[in-house]
């Protein structure tokens, strides 16, 4: 199964189990990636947010015209700044963004109860690696990635580029087919050719 992008320099189309990593300057602005890639040829996708909370994931939704019907949140900083949440229909919440077995039950169990096309965002890999150990991050995002091939779903994985250094960016690089790179002034380059 075919996924449309409608996202500039990009092919018009991935295949199911692409996972594409969002390449991105601290600072920059990676919204309208995110949402264009969410609201394209979906019947269902799941926001991962290590940044923002729920409401915040809701808001941005809602600001630039995504479809909340089809989306599930988890929210994995509510609980660790002290609110308490009760999960939802919709909305799902781990401790911490080191909750990484939590990320990977939820993921499964979105992409095994929802069917047709499915997308995941995770925003992002910066933060979780910011809590939890980079190699245990990387080797949950290998998982995320087998889920993806697993369920003919796609996946778009944010990372920040100036956090880390360069081994590890090159690491993280290493485990994604595609590579959206977002710089300062908001110009997108990508490398899909092993897709």
């Amino acid at each position: 199964m075919d996924y449309q992008l409608a996202i500039e320099n990009t092919p018009e189309t991935i295949p199911g189990g692409t996972g594409v990593l969002l390449l991105h300057p601290s600072t920059g602005e990676t919204d309208r990636i995110d949402t264009d890639f969410l609201k394209t040829d979906t019947d269902h996708f799941l926001v991962i947010s290590t940044r923002t909370t729920a409401r915040e994931v809701k808001q941005k939704l809602d600001h630039y015209d995504v479809d909340e019907s089809k989306a599930e949140i988890l929210d994995t900083l509510s609980i660790e700044r002290g609110y308490s949440r009760r999960s939802t229909e919709n909305v799902h919440y781990v401790s911490s963004p080191d909750d990484l077995e939590g990320v990977l039950d939820i993921t499964r169990e979105f992409l095994e109860s929802t069917d047709g096309k499915r997308r995941i965002s995770l925003d992002s890999i910066t933060e979780m690696a910011y809590y939890a150990d980079e190699s245990q991050v990387r080797d949950v995002i290998r998982q995320i990635l087998g889920l993806l091939r697993e369920h003919d779903a796609v996946g778009l994985f944010h990372l920040s580029k100036g956090v880390h250094d360069e081994e590890h960016v090159e690491k993280f690089m290493g485990l994604f087919d595609a590579i959206i790179d977002l710089d300062r002034d908001g110009d997108v380059n990508s490398d899909f050719e092993s897709v």
